[in-house]
């Protein structure tokens, strides 16, 4: 079975006349941050005096994340809680809170804080002005070592070129905002292997790009390091192009020729020359160049095999514990078991 999508009676009570705003945030250890985190996105929904609503994913977080989403779910109607059975990965993560998220216009914030909430109401102005999608680009990337610097400059820019017509924005993360057709989108798209900066510029629509000055995070520490990193980006490419494996089809031609080039120079040399080439030497350098060639190929042909492995066996991206949210006190209100705050387990086959 898979993961279950909110029911229409799990929409909110009451319709609306004006737009609902989603606050779509995965957390994973971050109960530093979160008191912090729910003090500035308050402050800032109402401010701007829109129905609203957080959709709080827990992804398996060890310290009192948890706890502490599934208490402010319970105090305030506002909040909604999800609590997935372990930790799945800040995609899928993402990807649970999407499924759950019911607004007219769905924001996807980091929970430390680096996404300032403050330019909600902005990106709105963009949404309200007809953009599908708000993608935030960082304006620079201060503090950052020069590795990471010149990683994302190429990466991004690689990435663009390799996967054809799809553009993703450079130097834009997680931080948007959707439109509910955008979403409705996404949603649809069944893959397991998900690398979300590519399925947000996959649906396409149209897309207005703003700048924006990272701030540094608020509390704790970052989750990531450079070879998960690089992980997610090799899971990108592998993920939208073909390429690699092009290039190991052009490495093995360049290969080859090379290799026939080789020997008919050692031929001629000896006809014209008379001279006994040493072939030891030559023997052990070509032997290892092409076992290297041919691990390497094995290997990225490996990871798209693995891919397609994970795909057929057809598991769900995420299980679900717990969704948490405050009753909505109504006469005859027929809401769903989690919308009245009871913990509602979600389970596969």
């Amino acid at each position: 079975m898979q993961n279950q999508t909110p029911s229409q009676t799990d929409k909110v009570a009451s319709s609306h006349d004006t737009p609902m705003i989603s606050l779509v945030i995965s957390v994973y250890n971050e109960m530093a941050v979160l008191p912090l985190l729910f003090e500035r996105v308050r402050k800032v929904m109402h401010g701007i005096n829109l129905d609203y609503e957080m959709v709080m994913v827990d992804d398996g977080s060890k310290d009192d994340s948890a706890k502490y989403l599934i208490e402010q779910a319970q105090d305030d109607v506002y909040v909604k809680a999800i609590i997935l059975s372990r930790n799945f990965g800040k995609e899928a993560a993402l990807s649970a809170g999407l499924e759950h998220a019911k607004g007219d216009a769905i924001i996807v914030l980091d929970a430390d804080l680096q996404n300032p909430p403050e330019l909600i109401p902005a990106m709105l102005e963009k949404w309200r002005s007809g953009a599908d999608i708000v993608a935030m680009k960082r304006r620079d990337r201060e503090g950052e070592s020069w590795a990471k610097k010149t990683g994302s400059y190429f990466y991004y820019r690689i990435m663009n070129r390799i996967t054809g017509s799809m553009n993703i924005p450079e130097d834009t993360g997680d931080f948007r905002l959707m439109s509910r057709r955008s979403l409705d989108s996404l949603n649809r798209l069944p893959e397991r292997n998900r690398y979300m900066k590519g399925l947000f510029a996959w649906v396409g629509y149209p897309t207005y790009v703003m700048e924006y000055d990272v701030a540094d995070r608020a509390a704790g520490e970052t989750k990531w390091n450079y070879f998960s990193l690089v992980s997610l980006a090799f899971e990108g490419i592998t993920s939208f192009s073909v390429a690699p494996l092009r290039a190991m089809v052009l490495l093995g031609f360049i290969t080859a020729t090379l290799g026939g080039c080789f020997g008919a120079w050692i031929v001629i040399e000896t006809l014209l020359y008379g001279n006994d080439s040493a072939g030891f030497p030559s023997i052990i350098a070509m032997i290892t160049f092409l076992g290297g060639v041919q691990l390497l190929s094995i290997g990225v042909l490996g990871e798209y095999v693995g891919k397609t492995y994970f795909e057929a066996k057809q598991r769900p991206l995420f299980i679900i514990q717990d969704v948490v949210q405050k009753p909505i006190k109504k006469a005859d209100d027929h809401t769903s078991i989690a919308a009245q705050g009871t913990s509602v387990n979600v389970k596969t086959d």
